[in-house]
């Protein structure tokens, strides 16, 4: 990948990280140590987005700013409020992206070393609008679920594809319920360094764009056409994608859930089935 450079001249990076946070002052520091360990990926940058009352960060969260910077992992602490929903936060973040890459980090999951090096190597070789790395439950580690187990392998490149709420495709997000994603991955023999892609409905918690195609797509500027409690803003933002420039999942997941309660508790409005799509 070329260096490119930013308005002010400074080398930017080929990836910008992006976690929106509210309430999860213990969660964080865990997810900003999965992104210290990371080996292989491109140089990236880590935006820190809160939408806390309290303007002060944790001591924990400024440990492992301070552990990431020191591997010259550049990291930007900000705070956006008012709260307006989650797709104005995703937006207000999209608009700081300077790197053709961009990873919608959620606030309570943790990678694996490798996962944003297999991302980046997925989305250069496919040229797709997204990959996804659907977090796993760990707690859920002896719960199999055959019937949920929906895999359906990308047998060539991959390609755009409409996919709408209740229509053709739309199940295939029950295979990221629970430990599916493990599951899977072991009936289908994967072992290390193998990498399967896979069809979606949509993905979340951990999501790869190509920067130009979500932005082709308006990113996530729909917030005006919603109410500030709603859900499924990412799936919107997917689908649109994938329409366009296609999108797929990647097995196995890497990316691990932390299994705390939702800090959206109003989910009245379920946004890809509030919007055109």
């Amino acid at each position: 990948m070329t260096v490119s450079t930013r308005a002010d001249g400074a080398a930017a990076p080929d990836l910008d990280v992006l976690v929106p946070t509210f309430g999860r002052p213990a969660a964080l520091p865990v997810v900003l140590a999965g992104l210290a360990s990371q080996v292989g990926a491109p140089p990236f940058r880590v935006v820190v987005s809160s939408q806390d009352d309290d303007a002060r960060w944790p001591g924990e969260v400024l440990s492992m700013v301070g552990i990431l910077r020191g591997r010259g992992i550049p990291v930007e602490l900000v705070r956006h409020l008012p709260r307006r929903g989650i797709a104005e936060h995703r937006d207000a973040l999209l608009a700081r992206v300077d790197a053709p890459f961009a990873l919608f980090l959620d606030d309570d999951v943790w990678l694996e070393p490798d996962t944003l090096a297999r991302m980046v190597a997925v989305l250069l070789a496919e040229g797709c609008g997204f990959v996804g790395s659907a977090p796993i439950g760990w707690s859920f580690l002896g719960d199999v679920r055959p019937e949920e187990q929906v895999l359906e392998p990308w047998t060539g490149p991959v390609e755009p594809e409409p996919v709408v709420p209740d229509g053709p495709g739309w199940e295939r997000h029950r295979l990221h319920n629970a430990a599916n994603m493990v599951h899977a991955a072991r009936a289908m023999g994967l072992g290390p360094g193998q990498t399967l892609l896979y069809r979606v409905a949509w993905v979340g918690g951990c999501v790869l764009y190509d920067t130009a195609a979500l932005r082709d797509v308006g990113g996530f500027g729909f917030w005006q056409d919603l109410p500030p409690h709603h859900v499924g803003e990412d799936a919107v933002a997917e689908l649109r994608v994938m329409r366009r420039r296609g999108g797929c999942g990647i097995l196995p997941s890497g990316a691990w859930h932390l299994e705390l309660p939702t800090t959206i508790p109003v989910r009245d409005v379920d946004a890809p089935r509030a919007l055109p799509l």
